[in-house]
C-alpha cells in the first residue's frame, strides 16, 4: 500500500512561551523551538505500522520553507521511507483551501492508495483533511483512532460525540484525519537521524505541481487573520463539596443563579 502523510512544522507548545506579536496579528515567532504537528505524527505512526503489516512505502509531504525539511527528516528517522518538500514564494499566506490545492498536486503526483493528515495542525481549523479529499473526489472520514486494512478497503473506527466509537468500510483510494491516541508513535533515536541525514528530499513548487499560482497565496484566500489575541483570566474554578445530592443542588442553584436555568 502506498500512503502519503500529510505533515506540518509548528511551534512547540511545550518549549516556548507563547506570545503575541507588536502587531497583534500574529504570535512572535522569533526564536521559537519547532517540531511536528503532535496529530500528523500519529498519523506517521500509523501510517508505518499499516505498510509494517501490508508491505508498501510512506511518503511524507510539507508545504513550507526550507526548515520545515526537518520535519521531514525527523518523520524518515521514525520510519517513513520517502520526504517530499513543497515550497514556493507563491505558497506564502495560503488559507487551508489554499494548502488542500497544493497538496492535491502533490497527490496527482504520485500513485498513493492512502492519504492521511492529522485531524487538526496549529491553527486549530480542522479542515485541510477534508478539503483535499473533497477536491480529490475520494471518501473521507475524520477523528480516526482505529484503522484495519482489507483488500482494497479499509476498517475505520472514529471518534464521535459522547465518547461512543464509529465503525465504517471505506474504499481506497481515500483520505482520512487521524486522532491523537490511535497508537503509540515511536522513539525517533540519533542513529536513525544520522541514517537519513544525507537523503536527498526532492522540492517541488507550483510549476512542478501544476498548480495555478492564483488560486493559492495571500491573494487568493478567502480566510485571514485579522487580529490575534490572549483571552482575559477569568476567575479561578470553585470545586463544589458534599454527597452527590449536595452536589447537584448546589449546581442546580448556581445555574439558576447564572440563568442557566429558569
Amino acid at each position: 500500500m502506498e500512503i502519503l502523510v500529510c505533515v506540518k512544522r509548528v511551534p512547540d507548545t511545550s518549549e516556548n512561551e507563547i506570545e503575541i506579536n507588536s502587531d497583534g496579528n500574529d504570535i512572535e515567532r522569533d526564536d521559537l523551538v519547532y517540531s511536528v504537528n503532535e496529530w500528523d505524527n500519529y498519523a506517521v505512526e500509523e501510517a508505518i505500522q499499516i505498510v509494517d503489516k501490508v508491505g508498501g512505502s510512506v511518503t511524507v509531504v510539507t508545504v513550507g520553507d526550507d526548515e520545515s525539511e526537518e520535519v521531514l527528516r525527523r518523520e524518515m528517522a521514525m520510519g517513513a521511507n520517502n520526504g517530499l518538500l513543497l515550497t514556493d514564494d507563491a505558497f506564502e499566506g495560503s488559507d487551508g483551501k489554499g494548502i488542500a490545492t497544493i497538496l492535491k498536486g502533490a497527490v496527482e503526483k504520485g500513485n498513493y492508495d492512502l492519504i492521511m493528515t492529522g485531524a487538526q495542525a496549529d491553527e486549530g481549523a480542522a479542515q485541510v483533511g477534508g478539503m483535499l479529499a473533497a477536491m480529490m473526489d475520494y471518501p473521507y472520514a475524520s477523528l480516526v483512532n482505529l484503522i484495519e486494512a482489507g483488500d482494497g478497503k479499509l476498517k475505520v473506527g472514529r471518534e464521535i460525540e459522547g465518547g461512543n466509537q464509529e465503525m465504517n468500510e471505506i474504499e481506497l483510494p481515500c483520505v482520512l484525519s487521524i486522532q491523537t491516541g490511535i497508537n503509540e508513535p515511536r522513539y525517533v533515536g540519533i542513529r536513525g537521524i544520522r541514517k537519513v541525514a544525507s537523503v536527498e528530499i526532492p522540492e517541488l513548487g507550483a510549476g512542478d505541481l501544476g498548480v495555478d499560482a492564483a488560486a493559492i497565496g495571500e491573494d487568493a484566500a478567502k480566510v485571514k487573520r485579522v487580529d490575534y489575541f490572549m483571552p482575559d483570566m477569568g476567575e479561578g474554578a470553585e470545586m463544589l463539596e458534599g454527597s452527590t445530592e449536595e452536589i447537584i443542588a448546589k449546581l442546580i442553584e448556581y445555574l439558576k443563579a447564572k440563568g442557566g436555568l429558569k
